[in-house]
């Protein structure tokens, strides 16, 4: 609940200040948006528990690009989610989170000597590359270079700035007072419920018998990742379908950027202490969003139980993915 007014009062304060297109204001969005992630990370770090942060900031992007599945069982309509978003920003964004993961991969070679004072370069340079990503992706909002038709698409608003004709901006009568009481309350009791996560997580993990980077990328990362399911599902009643994916693949590639901050938390690199499994999660991840990439330019049109094709891969995949890591992990 705290992580949906947090949401919400995020695009208020977004739409009455106007920063959201400004490289600040994006940094700042994605931030609040991550704001569970960032919680169980600095936690984890502090507490030594790496296997279960690299787990969750890793693991996740698999578990969250699947929030997508979801997302598409609830469309309205005969077409599935990737027919109806009409537009190949997306894409570009898929692309940000392909390109920061692999980085975070490589970075998992290098041994833990190569650093910069208590960070991986690996690290610095997943943030940086996010950085121009969310650059390039800002041009490419203002200034497209290219025309693409979409016949049948129904892409929505192109960013949450934007009014909908059917639903007012959240908070749209509450005073600025109001909202930002509301942002900072959602602020304290996601931080709080986020280390209560890792440490209640890392004790389950324990007495279950499970490996950290498992619990980590299935159990926790399902938990932090549960405001993106519900706004993803009300994007989707409001027929943003552009945002939808958006909204996962911009988080995705955010979250990579907390190797930076375990880094800093844990006072050596992370990265180099990943274990086989961490990085058979990243490649699952990789997959699932290529799928979803492909899928945006193919178009996909039937539905089978209320789930495109690309919906339907993701979940076999998914799947297959779980299965190995079990095996990986052991």
């Amino acid at each position: 609940m705290a992580g949906v007014y947090l949401s919400r009062t995020t695009d208020a304060i977004d739409i009455r200040l106007g920063f959201g297109e400004a490289l600040g204001g994006m940094i700042l969005l994605a931030i609040a948006g991550s704001l569970p992630e960032l919680a169980v990370t600095v936690s984890g770090a502090l507490a030594g528990n790496l296997d279960l942060v690299a787990g969750n900031l890793i693991g996740g992007i698999a578990l969250q690009t699947a929030v997508l599945v979801i997302c598409d069982f609830f469309v309205s309509g005969e077409r599935p989610l990737s027919h109806l978003v009409g537009s190949l920003i997306p894409v570009l964004e898929a692309s940000i989170v392909i390109m920061v993961v692999a980085v975070v991969l490589m970075g998992a070679l290098l041994p833990a000597s190569v650093s910069i004072g208590s960070v991986s370069p690996a690290s610095i340079a997943a943030v940086v590359l996010w950085l121009l990503g969310i650059y390039v992706l800002n041009r490419a909002r203002k200034a497209p270079r290219w025309q693409a038709s979409a016949p049948g698409s129904r892409p929505g608003r192109p960013h949450r700035r934007v009014a909908h004709h059917e639903q007012p901006h959240p908070f749209s009568n509450a005073s600025m007072g109001r909202v930002v009481f509301i942002f900072v309350a959602g602020c304290v009791i996601t931080l709080t419920a986020g280390v209560l996560l890792e440490v209640a997580g890392n004790e389950l993990a324990n007495r279950a018998g499970l490996n950290g980077v498992v619990f980590g990328a299935t159990v926790l990362a399902l938990a932090t990742g549960l405001p993106e399911i519900s706004s993803g599902i009300a994007a989707v009643h409001l027929g943003d379908h552009q945002l939808v994916m958006s909204d996962v693949f911009g988080g995705n590639a955010f979250q990579v950027c907390l190797f930076l901050v375990a880094d800093l938390v844990a006072g050596h690199p992370v990265l180099p202490s990943l274990v086989h499994a961490n990085s058979w999660l990243a490649g699952v991840g990789i997959v699932l969003t290529s799928v979803y990439a492909a899928a945006v330019i193919l178009r996909p049109q039937r539905r089978i139980l209320r789930l495109g094709g690309d919906s339907i891969a993701v979940v076999v995949i998914f799947a297959i993915g779980i299965l190995g890591l079990l095996a990986v992990s052991r």
